[in-house]
């Protein structure tokens, strides 16, 4: 029988497509398979038993200039419908709030712990200057420690927006459909918190008042680096 990350594969390349995934069934089949995923699968045991001993603290961030720690993405195969890779996250290393535009991404964190926070625009005009800030709600606020359950997120709804902060050494394993391509119109875009005071805090929407997050394109700091790792798990055969 084929390996596990062989088997996922597979079961990813019957269920998307380049408009994403081909029905709902198949991306559940997907996420049924992602559920079950073990650091052991991806050649990733040896990490994740160092972090089954850690201890911490998480290492503080002393001076401005200091550069954050380099978080790892290993790429396991990519192509026009899905890609899969896994960011192997140093503690206190950050991912800065971004989106995935038209597309579904499941997640599975398959050790450590991290802190997610995750938004969806509101339904309102997009502003005709793009660097304006725009409103948007707070779908996800909370702390995950592995083992824990897989996430989905959509192009409008789950989250599309979202960013980790490592408490603990951890790692992402990731699946988007289709994935990203500038040259679709699928760049992947930064965001902030506007710091302009004078947005309100509430919004009606559809007749119902609703708290809002005013978010603002920025472009992360120098020292935030994504450099590519060495994937030692089973050679995906596609």
């Amino acid at each position: 029988m084929p390996n596990y990350i062989q088997r996922l594969y597979n079961t990813c390349k019957a269920s998307f497509s380049p408009n994403g995934p081909v029905s709902e069934e198949a991306l559940e089949k997907v996420r049924t398979m992602l559920e079950k995923i073990k650091p052991s699968d991806v050649g990733l045991e040896q990490e994740a038993q160092l972090v089954r001993n850690w201890s911490g603290p998480v290492p503080e961030q002393n001076g401005s200039h200091q550069s954050l720690p380099a978080i790892k993405y290993l790429h396991l195969h990519e192509c026009e419908s899905f890609s899969i890779g896994i960011f192997c996250m140093p503690p206190s290393s950050i991912i800065p709030l971004h989106n995935h535009p038209g597309m579904t991404v499941l997640s599975k964190l398959i050790y450590g712990s991290l802190h997610v926070e995750s938004y969806d625009w509101l339904d309102f005009p997009e502003p005709e200057d793009p660097l304006q800030a725009r409103p948007a709600k707070l779908v996800r606020n909370t702390p995950m420690t592995a083992p824990c359950a897989s996430t989905v997120l959509f192009p409008t709804t789950g989250g599309n927006m979202h960013c980790f902060a490592a408490r603990t050494p951890c790692a992402i394993f990731d699946i988007l459909s289709p994935p990203y391509a500038a040259e679709h119109g699928r760049d992947c875009t930064y965001f902030r918190r506007s710091p302009r005071k004078d947005l309100p805090g509430e919004l009606e929407v559809n007749g119902v008042v609703t708290k809002v997050t005013w978010l603002e394109e920025f472009q992360p700091p120098d020292n935030f680096v994504i450099r590519r790792g060495m994937y030692k798990g089973p050679v995906i055969r596609s």
